[in-house]
């Protein structure tokens, strides 16, 4: 059985242990998976100190911010998955759907009232923070929290990171240390779990259990639930099964030449991963697992010196570490900043001589304004802007490059800064699959000069960096992108 860190567990109540509880309870919220998951490790240490069996309770409501048929099958889809895991695992897991906005309220603290300990996840993802303090409140017994979100523990750093490269030293002093306490990838594997009590008849009739057809089959069922019907599901399935299918596509196509194709669009030399990481469908420690495994990597590789350089630390291939940066410090660079910035989404958090810049040339002429309809129907004079928006509304996702140049041809073409982020905030969040989360915001605020330096000063954008289609055109062919997303629809 993995021990899980101290510095990933957060008592979220102060409550106190229930030993004559009947079960421990894992509210699974952000870590929708049955491996490399600390929380599911920490759930069946406590089953096994008070021997008692293991409840997983994974809910989904109708009436979370921009609510889809894309979102909603995605998830469910990784509820699928968890059920055939949990039967095989001899586990009671009850998926619950939520057909009508509150109709789930009570739910948690009905599942509470019988348990010895609840478990739920901690994560700086969209609203989860502030639900699970809500849900601590609910709870009579003990309610940890435990973050099984990146290799970093989200509370070791002790604060945030405004720049990659300071955050890249820290990874280089402490990350050998954290890669030696990994979650589970087999957390049943030779547990005895205790017979399973009946639970409340409350609960069953209540709050019925999502039937097998739903999770496995879920788009007939969605039509009538109160969500936006018209976000088709995207290009990507959901679950942990399709999350690794992608994973060692992308290790044994993708993987060696990532660093000379990631920015490339008509390549797809990227890893498509983001969404699963995103919902919790895998974790960054069995995709560093597994990428490790396949190259045959060993810790004594690592580089002495943490001098924040962007390659050449893990002792790998070119491409291995160019992910490997994407992976890591990119993406907990922007975990850490809305961990501990819980304002993260608020222009104001932009660095000071980013707003005063922005806020300098707010009253420039700008040759080309977009309203939000313009914008999403794709209708700019801009092929390649185009291309990147249809891509977005038709697939659920975006070019990780292009993401960039989206963001900053819309502040270009907005009537201000703080429009611009507006809009593109609602994009990123109501149609990307990989939306809502740290990681994306990271890429919409750095648009606007967060985890960046100034730059040579220019019209609208100040000191913030500027980008162009035209450069971007000549720098890579673009040519096929837009031919596959040049038209609308």
């Amino acid at each position: 059985m993995a021990i899980v860190p101290q510095n990933r567990i957060r008592s979220m109540n102060g409550a106190p242990v229930n030993p004559d509880g009947a079960y421990v309870l894992y509210w699974m919220t952000a870590s929708r998976r049955m491996s490399y998951n600390f929380a599911l490790d920490r759930a069946l240490y406590w089953a096994a100190e008070l021997s008692r069996p293991l409840v997983i309770l994974e809910a989904l409501r109708a009436d979370y911010p921009h609510a889809s048929r894309r979102l909603h099958s995605f998830v469910v889809q990784g509820m699928g998955d968890n059920a055939e895991a949990a039967a095989k695992a001899g586990v009671l897991y009850y998926p619950y759907l939520e057909p009508f906005a509150d109709a789930g309220k009570g739910l948690l603290a009905a599942f509470a009232r019988r348990a010895g300990v609840v478990v739920g996840d901690m994560s700086p993802v969209f609203f989860l923070p502030r639900m699970l303090e809500a849900a601590a409140k609910q709870c009579g017994v003990l309610m940890e929290a435990v973050d099984s979100t990146g290799l970093t523990p989200l509370d070791a750093p002790g604060k945030e990171y405004n720049a990659a490269h300071a955050f890249r030293r820290y990874l280089q002093r402490e990350l050998p240390d954290f890669l030696a306490h990994m979650p589970n990838p087999e957390p049943f594997r030779g547990v005895d779990m205790p017979a399973m009590p009946e639970l409340d008849q409350e609960i069953s009739h209540k709050w019925p259990a999502a039937p097998a057809e739903i999770l496995h089959k879920p788009h007939k069922a969605l039509a009538g639930l109160p969500i936006d019907p018209d976000v088709e599901p995207g290009l990507f399935s959901g679950g942990s099964s399709e999350a690794r299918r992608h994973l060692m596509r992308f290790i044994k196509e993708r993987l060696l030449d990532y660093h000379q194709k990631q920015n490339k669009p008509s390549e797809d030399g990227v890893s498509g991963l983001s969404p699963y990481l995103h919902f919790g469908h895998i974790s960054a420690h069995e995709i560093f697992a597994e990428l490790v495994n396949q190259q045959g990597w060993t810790p004594d590789r690592l580089g002495s010196k943490a001098d924040g350089r962007r390659s050449g630390w893990w002792g790998m291939a070119p491409g291995p570490e160019a992910f490997l940066d994407q992976l890591i410090t990119w993406r907990e660079l922007g975990q850490l900043f809305c961990h501990y910035r819980p304002d993260a989404e608020q222009y104001e958090t932009l660095p000071e001589w980013a707003r005063n810049t922005l806020a300098g040339h707010a009253q420039d002429p700008r040759p080309y304004l977009y309203s939000p309809e313009e914008l999403f129907m794709a209708r700019t004079h801009d092929p390649l802007w185009n291309a990147a928006q249809t891509q977005l509304v038709r697939e659920g996702r975006m070019h990780n490059y292009l993401r960039m140049l989206w963001g900053k041809k819309i502040i270009q073409w907005s009537e201000t800064p703080q429009k611009a982020l507006e809009i593109m905030r609602y994009f990123n969040d109501h149609y990307a699959l990989d939306g809502r989360d740290p990681n994306s915001l990271s890429g919409i605020f750095w648009c606007l000069g967060r985890f960046d330096r100034p730059w040579p000063e220019r019209e609208v954008f100040g000191k913030v960096r500027y980008m162009s289609s035209r450069n971007t055109a000549r720098k890579v062919n673009v040519k096929p992108y837009i031919q596959r997303y040049g038209e609308p629809g």
